[in-house]
């Protein structure tokens, strides 16, 4: 498995990209339960709000049409539901505008511009994301691939290059998949620190995919959004069904991908199902 795009050699007509928290691998939830909440109410000092915080955070960041948001936006949204609730929230406006404001929501560019700037509200909110990382390495027992998506990325490889596309920490990413043995089942893994989700799906294009071979694999709305922005296909991981929606990708969405009979109505079926899953 390849680290970098570059180093990406098309083999196939067809190209699977597939996300990894929540998707392939069943990290999400205990991430968000145990390492990006609890980590949030440490840094910004919120206990005397925990059980709310964690409640919201939880929700906006697993359950709802938000599910699989940046992390650095997560912060952002939880902290403003909290203040429409009449809750006094620490200053994060100078954070936030960074999330609306830079091209690439990583640590490496909030360090950029912790350079340049100095800001402490930036400072805040890199510590918390160093100290996410950190407790998430300690989780490392915790992790596991979803019931049937070994078995997908292994059909998938077959007929198929297969690409890790995922806004998660790339390093966190590369130790979860070598781990669990999914790592040679794809070609090439791109992690947070490649680019958005859209913007990634759109280099692997240009090594000379159309629209209609290209299939992106996931469980939040970024995903589909990132597939609509780039024109491809999007096979949903449906949350809380995730061993049925591997199984049908592997015997019956996969099938389809590749005869070409995926468009159209099979589309929009799966897409309805996944909206209606996270209302």
């Amino acid at each position: 498995m390849k680290e970098n795009i570059n180093e990406f050699i098309k083999t196939k007509d067809f190209l699977v990209c597939v996300d990894s928290d929540g998707c392939a691998m069943d990290t999400m939830e205990v991430k968000h339960r145990k390492s990006f909440g609890p980590e949030a109410v440490n840094i910004w000092n919120l206990h005397h709000i925990e059980d709310r915080f964690l409640e919201v955070w939880n929700n906006l960041n697993l359950y709802t049409m938000t599910r699989g948001i940046n992390r650095f936006k997560g912060v952002v949204a939880t902290f403003e539901a909290l203040e429409k609730e009449g809750v006094e929230m620490p200053d994060i406006s100078s954070f936030k505008k960074w999330t609306e404001t830079t091209p690439e929501l990583s640590a490496p560019a909030l360090q950029r511009e912790i350079d340049k700037t100095n800001d402490e509200q930036l400072k805040k909110a890199l510590e918390w994301s160093k100290a996410v990382n950190h407790s998430i390495e300690q989780l490392s027992g915790e992790d596991k691939p979803f019931e049937g998506a070994k078995e997908g990325l292994e059909a998938s490889q077959n007929v198929a290059n297969v690409a890790i596309v995922s806004s998660a920490n790339g390093a966190a990413v590369l130790d979860e998949w070598t781990r669990h043995e999914l790592a040679p089942h794809v070609d090439v893994m791109l992690g947070q620190e490649a680019g958005t989700k859209a913007y990634c799906i759109g280099q692997l294009k240009e090594f000379g995919f159309n629209e209609s071979q290209v299939l992106m694999v996931g469980d939040a709305p970024g995903d589909l959004d990132a597939a609509n922005k780039n024109g491809v296909f999007f096979y949903p991981i449906l949350v809380n069904k995730e061993k049925f929606s591997w199984d049908r990708f592997r015997n019956e969405a996969l099938g389809k991908f590749i005869d070409g009979s995926f468009a159209g109505e099979y589309q929009q079926k799966l897409i309805n199902e996944f909206n209606d899953n996270l209302k």
